[in-house]
This record gives structure tokens, C-alpha cells and sequence, in this order.
């Protein structure tokens, strides 16, 4: 059987007609999925409801879970509609196209049309492709290092940047508050932020039981927040077991990654999740990641310490922690849990 070769995409894997899955791809035993996983209700949290509500219910959901989803969130239905379509055209695109916009440095700067997220060479490989957009600040933004096609593509793409970083802003403001902190608390902490739009596209699988579309991790940012569309593969581990969250149309899942377990002293705590891919359906989701700078310091905020609370974590840069994740592998929750002072 061959392995993927440096410029070889899931996506064409899956579409020679494989009756057998990569051996590179094959995860441990005890890391596959089986048929056991439970169905999982997270959360879903009205925006438009009152804002004291709205707090309680975010304070809730980030203690009990670290996840939740959002409906009435005020980015336009259109648009949503608009950046999953934009997605199955360009994995409809013929390879030679894609590979234009391919991932010159994966792991350290992984911009671009890609398969692999880390840089080891004995990992084992994810079922997924993904294009990487980097949106936030302006600084890093350069569309012209995005696809140019439909001609709406780049455009949509600063709409939605624009759009998704004024909900994360609106729920950090909201996280803040249930930690009984200033609404601006968590927002000033994660200062001008590191924006990173992925479009994901997990292809049909020969042996989806062998396989994981995403491997085990935490979110290594502040707050993530992901567009489905209607194919089931989030999976999030609660009690020590693995729930797949139904998706649920117009919404936004919405997950803590591990800075803001940092910030809120580990009050709220960052979550595994992993994502299961199937042998009848393609999905496609779009990742919208709201990050400190590489260059900010992160610790436990000052109002949550004190002598009965001693901190819980060191004050880190945020890069020293990016690099951490991508040099060792995620392993779950490994990377953020090494850092809890005993």
C-alpha cells in the first residue's frame, strides 16, 4: 500500500477507490473510534436573549462543559451559506489547482492548502484536508494568497473574518462577566488578536473504525468557534467518554481553548475533541480560531488570585506554547496540563 507522498491530499486517497485505509493513517487501538460513542447535547445558548441570561447560561455551559453552541448570533445566514459553499467549490477544483495555494511550512506557519498538522515524521496522519486563512491583524492578511475563485471568495472571506470576530468578542465579553471579571476583561487579555480561518474537508473513508478525522486535542487559542454543515463528526470527551455532537444548521459550536483555562485560573478548562469521519459522507467545517499574539504573555488573571486561589498556572508566552503543541503532538491535553503548578 503506498503512503501519501509530499504533495498527495486525503482527498485523493479517498477518491482512487481505496477498499483499505493507509497503514499511516491506521491509529492505535486504543485511540479508534468505535460504535459505542454516546450522543451528546451541548449546550444551546440564544444570544438574543436577555444578557444576564446569556451570562448564566455561558458561565454554565464553559464550567460544566468547555463547550456550547450559539443560535441568533448575528452573522448573517447568507454568509454562513456562502463560506460552506465556497469550501465545496474549491475541494470540487482539480487537484493541480488546489496545490496552488499548497502549505509551504506546515506546523510553524501552516497558511495555505494542506493535510498534515504536525511535522513529525512517525505521526500518525489525519483523514482531512484543510485550507488556511490568515485573517487577523491586518498585518498578516494577505489575500492574494487565497484562492481567487468564485471572485467572491476574498471578499467573503474579510466578511466573515470581520462578522466571526465580533461574535467572539460579544461571547469572550460574556465569559468574562460569569467569571465575575470586567466585560472587557478576557478581550484586553488576549490583546490584538491572532485570527486563523480553516476550511476543512474530511473525504468519504474505507475504514472510518480505523481512522480519525482529527486526532484528540485542546484548542491551544483563546476561543474557538466552528460552522458545520449537516454531516455528524465532532466528538467531545466529557466524563471520560466520547459524545458526537449532532450538528445543528445556522449555528456555531463554540469551545475554550487552553489560554482561556490560563486566564480564568482553571476555572473554565479547555476540552479534548476529535473528529470521526464515515464511509457514505464528506463533511466540511470552517474553524474560526481567535488567538493571542505569538508575543503575548498569558497568566491567570489578577482578580481570581489570591491567597485562599493561589495561581494554578506560570505566566507563558503564547508562542512558546504553540510551538510546544506542534513540536510534541497534541496527546489530548497533555501540552496545557503540563504547565499546572502542583
Amino acid at each position: 500500500m503506498l503512503g501519501p507522498s509530499s504533495f498527495e491530499r486525503v482527498q485523493s486517497l479517498s477518491e482512487q477507490g481505496l477498499l483499505e485505509v493507509p497503514s499511516s493513517y491506521i491509529r492505535p487501538a486504543e485511540e479508534r473510534p468505535s460504535i459505542s460513542e454516546l450522543v451528546g447535547e451541548i449546550p444551546v445558548i440564544d444570544l438574543a436573549d436577555g444578557s444576564l441570561d446569556v451570562t448564566a447560561q455561558i458561565g454554565q455551559a464553559c464550567r460544566e462543559w468547555g463547550f456550547f453552541q450559539v443560535v441568533n448570533h448575528g452573522v448573517p445566514k447568507e454568509l454562513l451559506n456562502r463560506m460552506l459553499e465556497l469550501g465545496a467549490h474549491f475541494y470540487a477544483k482539480p487537484m493541480e489547482e488546489k496545490l496552488a495555494y499548497a502549505c509551504k511550512d506546515p506546523g510553524t506557519a501552516p497558511e495555505g492548502y494542506g493535510s498534515r498538522m504536525l511535522v513529525k515524521e512517525e505521526q500518525v496522519m489525519d483523514w482531512r484536508d484543510y485550507i488556511d486563512h490568515h485573517t487577523l491583524p491586518l498585518s498578516r492578511r494577505n489575500p492574494s494568497r487565497w484562492p481567487s475563485d468564485p471572485p467572491h471568495y476574498r471578499s467573503s472571506m474579510e466578511e466573515f473574518s470581520d462578522e466571526t470576530c465580533k461574535l467572539a468578542r460579544r461571547i469572550l465579553g460574556h465569559i468574562s462577566e460569569s467569571l465575575g471579571l470586567p466585560t472587557q476583561f478576557l478581550e484586553d487579555a488576549v490583546g490584538e488578536p491572532a485570527q486563523n480561518i480553516v476550511i476543512n474537508y474530511y473525504p468519504t473513508c474505507p475504514q472510518p473504525q480505523l481512522t480519525l478525522g482529527l486526532q484528540a486535542h485542546s484548542d491551544m487559542g483563546a476561543i474557538t468557534l466552528l460552522l458545520q454543515d449537516d454531516v455528524a463528526g465532532l466528538q467531545v470527551k466529557k466524563n471520560n467518554e466520547w459524545s458526537t455532537i449532532q450538528p445543528i444548521r445556522d449555528t456555531f459550536v463554540v469551545n475554550l481553548g487552553d489560554m482561556l483555562q490560563i486566564l480564568s485560573n482553571d476555572k473554565y478548562r479547555s476540552v479534548e475533541h476529535r473528529t470521526v469521519v464515515n464511509g457514505e459522507r464528506a463533511r466540511k467545517s470552517v474553524a474560526v480560531f481567535y488567538d493571542p499574539a505569538k508575543n503575548r504573555l498569558i497568566s491567570p488573571a489578577a482578580p481570581l488570585v489570591d491567597k485562599d486561589h493561589p495561581a494554578l498556572f506560570p505566566s507563558i508566552l503564547y508562542g512558546d506554547h504553540v510551538l510546544n503543541w506542534y513540536s510534541k503532538g497534541p496527546d489530548g491535553k497533555r501540552t496545557i496540563d503540563s504547565l499546572i503548578i502542583e
